[in-house]
Formats: structure tokens, C-alpha cells, sequence
């Protein structure tokens, strides 16, 4: 009996060891950023990066910016988004050619973009997850995953909002999987399913289609909600953003270095 009770203790610390230990996605949620409500932000996608706007989140592209970019804003006590486009093709971009002719749609409105067939996650999800793998890598915070609500759109495929559910709940997941926080863009129909994905939002144009208060399940859940608006001076939207507790800014559709924050 006395030789079996080191044995039993060993193999009872093992057991204990297996189920006690972190697995890499824990640890990745543990250490992933979660934005709260209230930050004020910039976000710049054309032009020279400025990296001296006095606040505490950049937003800016994932493709154009190189690591030593990122680095410099963390220096400056910046946390970074990686801004890509997961529900969209961009002709521009240095993987373009990855994208087989079958997953690409119609047109979204942006000249040298078309919709993906977001149907097809056999195809987009070796290509996102380089995508992400390259935020990763880069040194980014976060990531905003543009294009999300193709299902409401004339894509040229017919999309369903389970198929938009779950292809956004995939590129969440591959996000946390690599310890990106990761935002959803626009999709105000989906909210309340995808709110537990999502570590925060980002909307265009809410206060000018009356919107707003859709959004308000992320404050309330403490995520931050980033916005913008293009049209309305900030005197139309601000009051409202702020009883909402919406991070707003107004921008320029171009997206460089000009805002106005409420």
C-alpha cells in the first residue's frame, strides 16, 4: 500500500496539472485588449500616417503600415488596430491573386473591390488567417474586419444571414486564436447574437440614419463603440454620442488625417 501512494499522488498532481493548465486560446483571452467605452481614437487609412494625434487608439491599415509603424505608436502609448477587409476583395492588395475568381461577387461601391462569396470557408479561411497572422505579427492590438454585412448588400451570391453569422463568428474566432481584440463593423441587425463574439464596434454613419441606439448593447456590455459620421457636424450628432457613451469623431470619407472629435 505504501508504494501505491506515491504513484496515486503522482498520477492525482498530473490529472490536476491537465486540467488546470491554460490552453493557448485561455491564454490569449487573458492577455487580449478589451477597449472600454468613452476612448477617444483616429482613424487614418490614407495619406501619411500621423502618429502624433493626442489619443489613446489608432485605427489605421493593415497592409500599408509596417511593424516599425505600430511600434512607434505603442511607443507613444497608442494601442493599434489593424483595419482589413474580410468580406470584400481589393485588387490592390499584394494577395489578390490568392483569391480564386469563383469566391469574387459584384462590385461594393469601392473602386478595385467586390464582394466575396463568404459562403465558401473552405477558400477565405487559409487567406484570412494569413491576414490576421500578419496583424499578428505586426505588433497590432485589434483588428477591424470591414465588409461584414455583405448579406445585406447585392453581392452577386445569395447570402443569408445565418451564413454572415457564422463567417463572422469564424474571423472572431481566428482573431482571438492570435490574441487580437476584434470589432465589428456596422452589421447592426446582428448584434445581438454576435455581441458575446465581439470585443468591440465600429459604425459609420449611425447618428445620420438614427441608428445609434442599436449600439448601445456594446456600452452597456463596457465595449467601446468607435464611430464616425461624414455628413452631420459634430453640433447634430455629439450631444446624443455622448449620452450614449459612442467614441465619435467626425471624418472625411477619404479617411486621412483630418477629424473633428465630439
Amino acid at each position: 500500500m505504501r508504494r501505491l501512494l506515491p504513484l496515486f499522488a503522482g498520477l492525482l498532481l498530473l490529472a490536476t496539472a491537465c486540467t488546470t493548465a491554460p490552453s493557448p486560446d485561455s491564454k490569449a483571452a487573458e492577455e487580449r485588449w478589451r477597449p472600454k467605452p468613452g476612448l477617444a481614437w483616429q482613424w487614418q487609412l490614407s495619406g501619411r500616417l500621423d502618429p502624433t494625434v493626442d489619443v489613446p487608439v489608432y485605427d489605421i491599415d493593415g497592409f500599408d503600415h509596417p511593424a516599425s509603424a505600430v511600434q512607434d505608436l505603442h511607443r507613444r502609448g497608442r494601442k493599434v488596430i489593424c483595419y482589413l477587409s474580410t468580406g470584400a476583395w481589393e485588387d490592390f492588395r499584394p494577395d489578390a491573386a490568392a483569391f480564386p475568381q469563383s469566391v469574387l461577387g459584384k462590385g461594393n461601391g469601392w473602386k478595385g473591390e467586390r464582394w466575396l462569396d463568404i459562403r465558401r470557408v473552405d477558400v477565405l479561411t487559409p487567406l484570412m488567417t494569413k491576414r490576421l497572422d500578419m496583424c499578428r505579427d505586426k505588433g497590432f492590438d485589434a483588428v477591424e474586419p470591414d465588409n461584414m454585412d455583405g448579406y445585406l448588400n447585392s453581392t452577386g451570391f445569395p447570402l443569408t444571414a445565418a451564413d454572415q453569422l457564422r463567417y463572422n463568428r469564424l474571423i472572431a474566432r481566428l482573431a482571438h486564436e492570435r490574441g487580437l481584440a476584434v470589432g465589428l463593423k456596422n452589421d447592426l441587425d446582428q448584434i445581438p447574437q454576435l455581441l458575446p463574439d465581439f470585443d468591440f464596434a465600429v459604425n459609420e454613419q449611425c447618428a445620420q440614419y438614427d441608428e445609434c441606439g442599436r449600439l448601445v448593447p456594446f456600452v452597456t456590455a463596457g465595449k467601446a463603440v468607435f464611430h464616425v459620421e461624414y455628413e452631420l457636424e459634430t453640433g447634430e450628432f455629439c450631444p446624443q454620442a455622448r449620452e450614449l457613451g459612442l467614441s465619435s469623431m467626425r471624418k472625411r470619407y477619404e479617411l486621412g488625417v483630418w477629424r473633428r472629435a465630439c
